[in-house]
């Protein structure tokens, strides 16, 4: 029969094992010393002050060979960043996700990644493929709290952000030139310029760029395969879209880079038969490049899988390794839901902010969106888009963008997007810096008139 302990055996137990415990931790720190350095390293360069206006990076400029020094936002100048340039144009055009960036300086520990230098030196995984299976499991958790995406039953194929899955997805739609005529590939103005731009600069043989779907509709019944890009919530305007083109012939490509809470209502989760993720937009980590694309179709999923093997063998294996600890951060933070929180706030503010200056004209207006009920947040939801479409409305002003660059302001022509020079995109995913810039210079303009 076994012996019963009293209290005080068991506390002792109890305070003896803790002791042991600790006494293994040093232990394990000791026996990992080779990570010290990289650590310290790190969190000097992370620790150099620029001001609020800058930052100093791992790979970033070495004054004489010492250390890192700040890299300025726009705008600002200075070893530290503090000096303001006062008639510095404000930066509306680059859509660099930069507002999620105080987000990830308060998980500054969680999303650490510290990479050995024997790190999955492979061209492959050990199951012999390109694709992190548990980084597709994290993704899969990601859609379902979200429910942006139906998952269940689909292929994955990680690219280099979506700018290299929407030209897989392309050639993947696309036919055989030997039996079939090449694909025309169409979108809906105003669209995401790289659809255009991307196809013609690939001019493969068997698909090519054919302009507004609005030139194609009822004439899809030829022997041609017809690709359409359906973007929704759409860039520049935020619009949520739906295809045009009806057929069999019709083929859909899905991006839905912006399907996310922070930048629309989540009304139900997309079924499409190819949609194309990235995380550029998700957690704002577009130099990171990496995105995803979710597909129904075995056939188009290997030849996806074809075209990434033929141009660059998968995405790198430390992209994955990020986006996985990134995820990992999402995931866990009051229940999944921290960074929409944080990220909604931010962009709600930003779009108000900006209906309030532009309320006060009569020369300018905003895309007009409607507000709808989100799963996600289960409410009806503020409007919170990435991008103002701001147009002038004066029939003299055909030059919108050189009407704002006067003024300071640099965003992206209308025609940029296939749509008229009355409008402009301006960015308001940047920086705090660059929009309370844009918003000054839109005060001033505003009120000169």
């Amino acid at each position: 029969m076994a012996r019963k302990r009293s209290p005080m055996n068991l506390s002792f137990i109890v305070t003896l094992m803790f002791v042991v415990c600790a006494s293994n931790m040093i232990v394990g720190r000791g026996e990992i010393s080779w990570s010290k350095d990289a650590a310290l390293e790190a969190e000097a360069v992370a620790a150099i002050e620029c001001s609020g206006h800058g930052r100093a990076y791992l790979d970033g400029i070495v004054l004489k060979g010492h250390q890192q020094v700040c890299e300025c936002n726009e705008c600002y100048t200075g070893s530290d960043c503090s000096k303001f340039i006062s008639d510095c144009p404000a930066n509306s055009g680059s859509g660099d996700p930069y507002f999620l960036e105080p987000f990830w300086m308060k998980h500054a520990a969680s999303s650490a990644v510290l990479v050995s230098g024997w790190h999955r030196m492979s061209y492959y995984y050990s199951d012999g493929s390109y694709i992190s299976e548990l980084l597709v499991e994290h993704i899969k958790k990601l859609h379902t709290l979200v429910g942006n995406a139906v998952t269940e039953g689909k292929y994955f194929v990680f690219g280099g952000g979506s700018t290299q899955l929407l030209n897989a997805a392309v050639y993947a739609l696309s036919p055989d030139v030997t039996s079939h005529s090449p694909a025309k590939v169409v979108a809906t103005p105003p669209h995401y310029p790289v659809y255009r731009t991307q196809t013609e600069y690939f001019n493969a043989r068997n698909f090519s760029y054919e302009g507004s779907t609005s030139s194609w509709i009822n004439k899809t019944d030829s022997s041609s395969t017809f690709i359409e890009f359906v973007t929704s919530p759409n860039n520049p305007d935020g619009k949520l879209t739906k295809g045009v083109l009806k057929g069999d012939n019709v083929k859909q490509i899905n991006d839905r880079a912006y399907y996310w809470p922070h930048y629309t209502a989540i009304p139900s989760p997309v079924d499409d038969d190819l949609m194309i993720f990235t995380i550029s937009k998700l957690t704002g980590h577009a130099g990171s490049r990496f995105g995803w694309a979710i597909i129904k179709d075995k056939a188009v999923y290997e030849k996806m899988l074809t075209y990434l093997d033929m141009n660059t063998m998968g995405v790198s294996r430390e992209a994955q390794l990020r986006a996985l600890k990134l995820f990992d951060v999402v995931l866990e933070g009051d229940d999944g839901k921290e960074i929409f929180k944080f990220a909604y706030s931010t962009m709600r503010h930003r779009w108000t902010k900006l209906k309030e200056t532009i309320s006060k004209s009569k020369r300018f207006s905003l895309q007009k969106l409607s507000s709808q009920y989100c799963t996600f947040f289960q409410r009806e939801r503020e409007l919170s888009p990435a991008y103002a479409w701001l147009k002038c409305e004066r029939e003299e002003d055909k030059n919108c963008y050189e009407i704002l660059e006067a003024a300071g302001i640099n965003g992206r022509a209308g025609s940029v997007y296939s749509a008229d020079n009355h409008y402009v995109r301006l960015s308001l995913i940047r920086s705090k810096d660059d929009f309370d810039i844009l918003i000054n210079k839109l005060k001033t303009l505003v009120a000169k008139q």
